[in-house]
């Protein structure tokens, strides 16, 4: 019997690896994307935030054959560069070594890479054709392109790769609703950006390029990325109404800037374009969004942001997607004429983990932005640090778990809840002196308390 040919909405990084996968298995896939092409009309500056890779990401890129592509284009970050306000920059890495780190890579070019290479294994993309409505019960995707002109395209199966604002989500809600909410962060964020320093007419990184830098300040925070040609993606994260500091309280570039001399006065010298990057960049809202279901019986699916859309601040919403697309694309590759079927184990394994990475991601902005300078933190984070050596058998802290593993995040997210509690249960003994408690005792505790770490390969 032949393969069902494919239908792909979305054609960002999660849709080109999920339909490159799926040619290089036989199928035929067409892509649809509202957008233009990157390759020839550039990408929209000022929404990215870029990418951080780990692990997960990783492994799904070499499932394709790209992640040495890929890494050409990133730059390696050992850790959190904490600037906590007059006292000089922290390194806490985030792993043991060198071995253990995540790599900040653009979107944009990310993006272009599959694309060119999902075309190279066979893959149509079609290019401003914005999904006007589609018809499920005959199998009809109503589209129109950058003109106005409509047109249909008849398809077997469907999967909804489109992002948060999928329209294959909206056309299948409409159809049988997925249980759907969405739950506001409340906060907003806006890109800025550090240009290279030039020196000896070479541009070079005007701060530490190997390290993801945070300015934590409580209740908000900006975070910079390192770019290969020297620049950093700044990322202001901000509540977007409410009382000062908020985006509502900045109507304006002057406004800004009186707050960042106060709040960020290392960052705001460093930034010559900040007033024209705030006036010309958005400040795109945040959210998390569940669903109940993920497919439409045998007819579509949805995948990536379209299924799970998560805060930014685990760094895993595209790993997560990624990881979603080589999960997807193996189940249908096994059982090609059962498409209900392998939608229903598709969302039966792939959703526990993705509502735990949504819970990681909110707790990892209170960490971020406020945590990571605070001392019980850090005295736990030390605790784990002497554990991670003396019993790696039974700890592994939860950020190594998520990052530098491929062990399911729902255990991950379980497992960090009981290691957490030992190690408050350790320092409750000794006033919070990670120092003082006595190892031994400790290690004994871990081995009585949890069962051993799985033995996942992890990078």
């Amino acid at each position: 019997m032949p393969l069902p040919n494919i239908t792909l909405a979305g054609g960002g990084p999660v849709g080109a690896l999920l339909a490159h996968l799926l040619a290089l298995r036989g199928f035929t896939v067409d892509v649809f994307e509202k957008r233009p092409d990157p390759r020839t009309a550039g990408y929209e500056a000022g929404r990215s935030i870029n990418l951080a890779l780990a692990e997960r990401g990783l492994h799904a890129l070499r499932t394709a054959g790209l992640a040495e592509r890929v890494l050409s284009l990133a730059v390696m970050m050992r850790g959190r560069m904490v600037h906590a306000g007059s006292a000089p920059p922290v390194l806490q890495r985030y792993g043991v070594d060198d071995r253990e780190v995540i790599w900040s890579v653009s979107r944009g070019e990310l993006n272009k890479l599959m694309l060119d290479a999902a075309e190279m294994a066979g893959v149509r993309f079609h290019f401003g054709h914005m999904v006007e409505r589609i018809d499920f019960d005959a199998r009809r995707l109503c589209l129109r392109d950058v003109a106005g002109v409509q047109r249909e395209h008849r398809f077997e199966l469907m999967l909804g790769a489109d992002g948060a604002g999928s329209a294959v989500r909206a056309a299948m809600h409409h159809v049988d609703p997925l249980g759907e909410r969405v739950e506001a962060l409340g906060h907003a964020y806006k890109e800025l950006e550090i240009p290279p320093r030039p020196e000896n007419g070479e541009a070079r990184f005007a701060i530490e390029p190997h390290a993801l830098h945070i300015w934590p300040r409580g209740g908000y925070m900006c975070i910079a990325l390192p770019n290969p040609e020297g620049s950093f993606t700044v990322t202001l994260f901000l509540p977007g109404v409410g009382p000062y500091p908020s985006f509502a309280t900045l109507p304006d570039a002057e406004h800004a800037a009186d707050f960042f001399d106060t709040q960020f006065p290392d960052l705001l010298p460093l930034m010559p374009r900040f007033a024209e990057d705030f006036q010309a960049h958005p400040a795109p809202s945040l959210y998390t969004l569940y669903l109940d279901r993920w497919h439409l019986d045998g007819r579509a699916v949805l995948l990536g942001d379209a299924a799970h859309a998560m805060v930014p601040f685990h760094g895993q919403g595209m790993n997560c997607g990624l990881e979603d697309a080589v999960e997807l694309a193996a189940l249908l590759a096994g059982s090609p004429t059962d498409p209900a079927g392998v939608f229903a184990e598709f969302q039966r394994r792939r959703k526990p983990n993705a509502d735990a990475i949504a819970a990681m991601a909110l707790e990892n902005y209170v960490e971020m932005r406020d945590s990571v300078a605070d001392p019980r933190y850090l005295a736990k984070r030390a605790l784990g640090l002497r554990l991670a050596e003396a019993v790696p058998s039974h700890f592994m802290a939860r950020y190594r778990m998520v990052t530098f593993t491929r062990l399911p995040y729902a255990f991950a997210y379980q497992r960090g809840k009981a290691q957490d509690a030992l190690l408050d249960e350790l320092l409750a003994t000794t006033g919070g002196d990670p120092q003082a408690v006595v190892l031994d005792e400790a290690v004994a505790l871990f081995r009585n308390r949890l069962e051993p770490l799985p033995d996942l390969p992890h990078g």
